[in-house]
């Protein structure tokens, strides 16, 4: 029996009528892990033997006849930007290659207390600055899909490390499109939550103001069941909204007959590819089929939002990355005179080229005699958008959009070309900007390469993300193919 192949919930039932245990489940996974890993390269850390401990506390537990939860005995994976207690949490960076947090995130623990078994660290862009998880100090990842493709970014590992079965369900952060866009090409659910929602104590942060932790998984289901653990407020994130949780699962098998979904024609113009556009509007039709009105719309302000995004964000990220120089912890070089020279050299050595290009842009735009022109006007554009989607929720239950302009592309296609890189994010950056929830699942495939399809949400709603994602799934079935771990990529 591949385990590995299986879904949370399918998992959880396999374990309560005692059919598997969960060491046979970690050992099951684990061994995937070590056998596809040579090809994915999505691990930067692994803690097997403690998983395998772990495993043996959970079959203890369901032998005394107690109950367990729905992610109890389950193997995860975690991204390397959420800081894990006695666990190196390095950001793929070097200038974090020697970093062990004292204390975990919220999320994580909250995983913990739920049961669920970390198998380890899955592999970013440094820093979580990068759209193909190419930008890492480690050895780029690959997508389980076509081996020679890359498997979106900044979260690359934690998508490619579910689509291969390498981890049951993961999580991830998005700053401008980091969960949903690696979630595209790699075949799986990504959800990226309203702002708030899930706490960011613990998140190594890259956009204050943007980031924002979410789960991937292998259906829409194990995404609800992860989301019921990991979101709700949280009294260490000032940034955490004191509101109530629902039962995210209670969304499920639930009809959309009668749903208004808006389809935004800006997300539909140039640049994306016909392939992409084609297995979207198939989708449509597959929502009409279901009961749903689809209607096109307008968010006029869509074309400002990559500028807007890659002004904020560096801005953010310049002040965030400041606290890396050398002294407190981290990367401190061994080549310096003087104190100037030891930040200027350890903050050159420590950081990888798009992390300085970053820096650098948003030092720039936060300069005395630039702030007005650049960080002032992008924060009004910023207002600008978030209302454009304000006025489009008050005629439509959700809107609909590709996830991705293009299927995954190929291995160093973008490095040396950062502005064709940042094109990869321009359906899924005006959410981050808007604060607003949005879900990519599996829409279909053009030449065995998965494409998504991205439902936008009002504030506070991935229960109605869930619920027309999960009938939708239902309907076509896309999230049932594994990923084949075809091909393979030089260097």
């Amino acid at each position: 029996m591949k385990l590995y192949s299986k879904r949370a919930h399918e998992l959880h039932e396999l374990l309560v009528s005692k059919q598997v245990s969960a060491v046979e489940l970690v050992n099951d996974v684990a061994a995937r892990l070590e056998d596809v890993e040579p090809k994915v390269l999505a691990f930067v850390s692994q803690r097997i033997e403690d998983a395998k401990a772990e495993a043996a506390r959970v079959d203890d537990k369901i032998a005394s006849g107690e109950t367990i939860g729905p992610l109890e005995g389950i193997p995860m994976a975690i991204k390397d930007n959420m800081c894990t207690e006695g666990i190196p949490t390095t950001c793929s960076s070097k200038m974090l290659h020697n970093f062990v947090p004292p204390y975990s995130a919220t999320v994580v623990r909250k995983l913990n207390e739920a049961g669920a078994i970390m198998l380890g660290k899955v592999n970013m862009d440094e820093f979580a600055m990068g759209s193909s998880c190419e930008n890492s100090w480690q050895e780029g990842t690959r997508n389980p899909w076509r081996l020679e493709r890359v498997p979106g970014g900044s979260s690359g590992g934690s998508a490619a490390s579910v689509a291969a079965g390498q981890a049951i369900f993961s999580l991830g952060s998005d700053t401008g499109g980091s969960i949903r866009q690696p979630a595209a090409f790699c075949g799986v659910v990504g959800l990226k939550p309203t702002y708030g929602s899930v706490s960011r104590y613990g998140l190594i942060a890259f956009a204050s103001s943007l980031d924002q932790i979410g789960p991937f998984s292998r259906d829409v289901r194990d995404c609800a069941q992860v989301m019921n653990v990991i979101a709700g407020h949280d009294p260490l994130d000032s940034t955490s909204a004191p509101i109530d949780r629902p039962d995210y699962t209670s969304f499920l098998n639930k009809s959309i007959k009668g749903w208004r979904i808006g389809v935004p024609k800006e997300y539909f113009g140039e640049g994306i590819d016909a392939e992409v556009e084609e297995v979207l509007r198939k989708a449509m039709k597959t929502l009409e089929s279901l009961g749903a009105e689809l209607v096109e719309c307008s968010l006029p302000h869509t074309e400002y939002a990559l500028p807007c995004y890659y002004i904020i964000a560096p801005a953010e990220a310049s002040s965030n990355l400041a606290r890396y120089d050398g002294v407190r912890y981290g990367f401190r070089t061994e080549d310096a005179e003087d104190l100037i020279s030891m930040f200027s050299k350890t903050r050159s050595e420590g950081f990888g080229e798009e992390v300085k290009r970053r820096i650098m842009l948003g030092t720039y735009a936060l300069s005395s005699g630039y702030y007005d022109a650049y960080y002032l006007k992008a924060l009004k554009v910023r207002t600008l958008i978030k209302q454009d989607f304000d006025r489009a929720f008050e005629k439509f239950d959700v809107l609909l959009s590709p996830t991705t302009p293009t299927v995954a592309f190929t291995c160093g296609d973008r490095l040396e070309n950062p502005l064709q890189m940042y094109q990869s994010d321009i359906c899924t950056l005006s959410v981050n900007l808007a604060g607003i929830p949005a879900i990519s699942i599996n829409a279909g495939f053009a030449d065995g390469l998965p494409i998504g399809l991205q439902f936008m949400g009002k504030p506070f709603e991935e229960g109605r993300l869930l619920q027309i994602s999960h009938a939708f799934e239902e309907a076509t079935g896309c999230h049932s193919q594994m990923a084949p771990l075809k091909g393979g990529c030089e260097g």
